[in-house]
């Protein structure tokens, strides 16, 4: 119920800001259509309709669970089930409208990117999922050494760099001075397209996906250390000890199993923005995603295909959260005891 108040919120917001940018009419036509067809556009776009009544379509058309005139089911080309005659009642796949430039379908041009998206995300995740815990837990079991001190420094320094500037400086130094060298290029996507066809191209990867994983990677081993460093001094631990466990065994089952809940917090959280679209990175590389169709779709001032990211990435969130919820019954038996 809390997700689905903040979606709301999300479409209250993103309706009222861009519906006040320009006239949707004149983004459609450019500056040189006629007044008849202008004012045809405003009408299919209930521009012609009072602020509130826009805002009221906007959010019938969003919905799932929706009403729309039989007319309306033909023209936009909704998909779902559809119930009654001239007026139906619709559980669809909620409409965020036509592109202004391309005149394709918000659905079809988000889902077209999403999967690069994703792939980009769950790349980059792993890369600092992995290597963060790896890191935290080595620092709290070796603390006070100079192994524990290089991971924090490693770590603050991870966190301290903005996202679009290591994406320019890796992009500069790993796809252009040493390009010769590693065979990376500065920017490029999954598939390359020449003579020969479609060429898949994983090395693209590489490069944005430890860019966007840095970040995440230097939380997630703050978190660990931290974390372990509070279980590691628990009583059961001791007693894992006394009862005459190896040390791996007491660390990796015991001690680091109940020290996961921030970091599954951190990590969920991470892939959820990271899945919602890394604008910049995506950008920089040139990796067909999410964030790289906003931007464009920014700058061409498509605001459709803009507001229709932002609604995905917030249910992106909104259903990474809950997942989270449920991965801590997974891991830690105490919460399911609660």
């Amino acid at each position: 119920m809390y997700g689905i108040l903040v979606l709301l919120g999300v479409v209250i917001l993103v309706f009222w800001v861009f519906q006040g940018f320009a006239d949707p009419s004149r983004l459609v036509l450019g500056q040189t259509g006629d007044s008849a067809t202008i004012a045809n556009i405003k009408k299919e776009l209930y521009l012609d309709q009072p602020r509130w009544k826009q805002f009221a379509f906007y959010l019938n058309d969003i919905s799932p669970i929706s009403i729309h005139a039989k007319e309306e089911v033909e023209n936009k080309k909704l998909k779902g089930f559809f119930i009654g005659g001239t007026t139906k009642l619709a559980l669809k796949i909620p409409y965020l409208r036509r592109s202004y430039q391309s005149k394709r379908d918000v659905w079809d041009v988000l889902l077209e990117a999403l999967p690069l998206t994703i792939l980009l995300a769950v790349a980059a995740m792993l890369f600092a999922a992995i290597v963060g815990i790896l890191l935290g837990v080595l620092a709290a079991v070796t603390q006070n050494t100079w192994m524990d001190t290089s991971a924090i420094f490693a770590s603050v320094v991870g966190i301290s760099a903005p996202s679009f500037f290591m994406g320019i400086l890796i992009a500069y130094v790993f796809g252009f001075l040493l390009s010769q060298y590693t065979g990376l290029h500065l920017t490029g996507s999954l598939y390359d397209y020449d003579v020969t066809g479609k060429n898949l191209q994983l090395k693209n990867l590489i490069l944005p996906a430890f860019t966007l994983g840095i970040r995440p990677l230097a939380i997630i081993t703050q978190l660990t250390r931290s974390s372990m460093l509070d279980v590691l001094n628990q009583d059961y631990i001791r007693t894992a000890y006394a009862k005459g466990l190896s040390k791996r065994t007491v660390i990796w089952k015991h001690g680091l199993r109940n020290a996961l809940n921030p970091v599954i917090t951190a990590i969920t959280g991470w892939f959820a923005e990271l899945l919602a679209g890394a604008f910049f990175v995506e950008y920089i590389f040139g990796w067909k995603g999410i964030g790289k169709v906003t931007v464009e779709a920014l700058e061409k001032l498509d605001y459709p295909v803009v507001m229709g990211s932002v609604l995905l990435s917030a249910l992106i969130f909104v259903l990474v959260n809950i997942l989270a919820d449920v991965l801590y019954g997974v891991v830690d038996p105490r919460v399911r005891l609660n």
